[in-house]
């Protein structure tokens, strides 16, 4: 017997003395709780990067149009002259990155070439505004989780439209099948002293670019 089999077959047994009734009402379970503190709107944006700034993320907001030269801009204070960019990542927003060599990942990039890349691009599958998240499920323009765990920098351009306010609301759009990431800044971990270290799971910068409606060619302070 496998491992699974035996995990499975203890749940079994586990079970046998709950009532079919209770079984049976197991996925209906009346769920009236508040599934969110925060109204959705605008507020949402605001929200979201108040909170990945109290994480030590670098938050920008911009307009659809402006996003190029707001990502030119990062790549050029960063001093990028290798980027990693993923499959389906909407060509338009890369069209000002001019003098910066471009990584199509397909699938052949290892974590040695990608070592030595300075920075990545991605988009993402959605944010949550009221803890800070940002989620990717391997989906277009995100890629391998490969892709943002190796290099030192990674930009992660979030929509207006996929922000939602908590968990409870995020969880049923996303594919459990899928492969995910869940960010809320820059990795970073503490010694047994508390010394806060940064990329050691991960890039060690994060920059957040917020797409909608708001203050735009501005950082959050």
């Amino acid at each position: 017997m496998s491992s699974r089999e035996q995990i499975l077959a203890r749940i079994r047994a586990a079970l046998t003395d709950v009532p079919d009734r209770e079984q049976e009402g197991a996925g209906s379970i009346e769920r009236t709780y508040r599934t969110a503190h925060t109204s959705d709107g605008p507020a949402l944006l605001d929200l979201l990067a108040d909170h990945l700034t109290d994480y030590r993320a670098h938050v920008h907001r911009t307009t659809d149009d402006a996003l190029p030269a707001v990502l030119a801009r990062l790549f050029a204070d960063r001093g990028t002259r290798t980027l990693a960019v993923p499959p389906g990542l909407p060509s338009h927003w890369l069209s000002g990155a001019a003098g910066v060599e471009q990584l199509h990942d397909d699938g052949t990039l290892t974590p040695r070439r990608l070592d030595t890349t300075d920075s990545v691009v991605t988009g993402c599958a959605l944010a949550v505004a009221e803890t800070g998240t940002i989620v990717l499920d391997a989906g277009p323009g995100q890629g391998r989780r490969l892709l943002t765990l190796v290099p030192d920098h990674h930009v992660c351009v979030v929509r207006a439209d996929q922000v939602v306010a908590s968990l409870p609301r995020a969880l049923p759009l996303l594919d459990p099948a899928r492969p995910q990431t869940w960010i809320s800044g820059p990795s970073a971990t503490s010694d047994i002293e508390l010394d806060r270290v940064e990329g050691v799971h991960g890039p060690r910068t994060l920059d957040v670019v917020i797409v909608g409606p708001g203050p735009s060619d501005g950082d959050q302070p």
